[in-house]
């Protein structure tokens, strides 16, 4: 099976160009704000009728993988997310990037994307059933728990004040009430505005809170000046290699939890990307760094990221089951070109799903590639002076806000947003807790209030009832306590143990 796809795509000239192509658009996709993965898909999904049955399940593959990675160069070099699950990245990329080492950020970023993405194609060439298995054991009870446990990881992107960065949380959980109740369908908050009835649009959010608050605060410095040229000077890109050992074990735990989450139904690699962040946050030797330039940071949000591509093919292949609209998109594309994913494709289509396996490996290999040798040529738009550079990213961010749902409102949100980041910097609030809340809270309030209607008012008994069953729920509670409450308790001990030395 694995030669038929050699042949089909290896072998092939053709189709390894347009893999390239795919590719190297993907990323450019992933790489400007509101542009996704998704619109990559869709807009170029018409464009593989025509083409072989291989070529066009590449492409879109390709495109796919490629969006997914590309959100990481602008979360690197402007702070602005490319893709929702580039918003960790920005943690610790964007201030290393500010330390003169911009190079270093895209070489780590681009290593762990690529790296954990070739992990997530062994685990799809292996034990694919397996996982997916494992993954349709997480009900609304675990995924009630692991949301939990990702909006505890506010106390941990707060900067210096815990209290500011809770109370940003808080404020994007009640952002995210927004719209119709998810059980009894009334309308919360929407104050008779249509256009709240689907809730906030979570990258108007982003790319305000980002995007148009990096454009107001740079314009402060003087419009006829260039961006940071210490960002700009992308060198050493190469460097990266030196901590492939030193973080060889975050980088594997972080594509595991990446494969692990993308497997499940509705997660995504927002939330992969969280969780990892979080579980990196907890077994670091320097948690001290993280959020201030920390490569392990960067390592844990990208490999996981991309790892969840893997995992997403997983479940889409062996059961049918698309986790995201991304990945209905591709058993949209999937369809149309012969194949049909679930428990018979394996033994109906070995053919396309060997191409499909190998395919993923070529194109996280050229995600490598292309980052790390593209990197110096991505930085020299910020060498553009910022009465160029700005009204250009602000088009970027107005085009690809109004591009998700076609929608004026949104573009207002944006702006909207995009003013309160611009307060938020100026008392010194930190803005990832409120994009955090508005990712996990949404599906925070779905799954509990799934959940209590499963359990029928007795929460208690059905917790222990299901830990009975599988102990996930439990397990992921428990770390999150330990996150919770270790530091504190260590830095008691520590400080206790100071004392007595002395």
């Amino acid at each position: 099976m694995i030669y038929e796809g050699m042949s089909a795509v290896l072998f092939n000239p053709s189709c390894v160009i347009w893999v390239f192509i795919g590719t190297f658009v993907g990323i450019v996709f992933g790489c400007i704000p509101g542009l996704t993965a998704t619109m990559a898909m869709a807009m170029f999904l018409p464009v593989t009728y025509n083409m072989a049955t291989t070529q066009g399940i590449s492409v879109i593959t390709a495109l796919y993988i490629g969006g997914i990675s590309g959100g990481l160069i602008s979360a690197i070099l402007i702070n602005i997310p490319g893709t929702p699950s580039a918003v960790m990245t920005t943690l610790d990329a964007y201030p290393m990037a500010k330390q003169g080492k911009a190079g270093l950020a895209i070489g780590l970023a681009t290593m762990a994307s690529s790296l954990g993405g070739l992990f997530s194609c062994v685990v799809l060439c292996t034990i694919s059933p397996i996982v997916a298995e494992l993954a349709l054991k997480f009900t609304s009870l675990e995924m009630s728990a692991i949301c939990i446990f990702g909006i505890s990881i506010m106390a941990y992107i707060s900067g210096n004040s815990m209290l500011k960065g809770i109370m940003a949380g808080v404020i994007g959980l009640l952002i995210s009430c927004i719209g119709f109740d998810p059980v009894t369908s009334a309308a919360r908050f929407t104050f008779n505005s249509e256009h709240l009835y689907s809730g906030v649009s979570f990258t108007a959010a982003m790319i305000g809170l980002f995007g148009f608050t990096e454009i107001i605060t740079g314009a402060e410095g003087g419009l006829g000046k260039a961006v940071n040229m210490e960002i700009a000077a992308v060198k050493n890109v190469f460097e990266c290699f030196k901590y492939l050992k030193r973080c060889g074990i975050n980088l594997l735990t972080s594509s595991v939890i990446g494969t692990i989450i993308g497997a499940i139904p509705g997660a995504g690699g927002t939330i992969a990307a969280i969780v990892s962040y979080g579980f990196e946050q907890k077994v670091t030797r320097e948690p001290e760094k993280m959020g201030h330039g920390s490569p392990d940071g960067i390592i844990a949000a990208e490999a996981a990221n991309n790892a969840c591509c893997g995992g997403a093919m997983t479940t889409l292949l062996s059961l049918g089951i698309p986790g995201d609209g991304v990945t209905a998109i591709l058993l949209g594309a999937f369809i149309i070109h012969g194949m049909k994913p679930g428990p018979t494709l394996f033994a109906e289509n070995p053919d396309m799903v060997s191409v499909i396996f190998i395919g993923m490996f070529i194109i996280n290999a050229l995600l490598l590639v292309i980052g790390l040798l593209g990197a110096p040529n991505f930085a020299k738009f910020l060498k553009i002076p910022n009465r160029i550079l700005h009204p250009c990213i602000l088009l970027l961010c107005v085009v690809g806000t109004y591009g998700v749902q076609g929608s004026i409102f949104d573009v207002q949100m944006m702006f909207i947003f995009g003013l309160m980041g611009y307060i938020f910097v100026k008392l010194g609030i930190p803005r990832a807790p409120i994009v955090l809340s508005l990712v996990l809270g949404t599906t925070l309030e779905d799954n509990i209030r799934r959940t209590m209607v499963l359990s029928r008012g007795n929460m208690w008994g059905f917790f222990w009832k299901r830990t009975a069953e599988t102990p996930i729920a439990l397990i992921v509670l428990v770390i999150t306590i330990g996150l919770l409450i270790g530091p504190p308790i260590m830095k008691l001990i520590r400080t206790k143990m100071a004392t007595a030395a002395k």
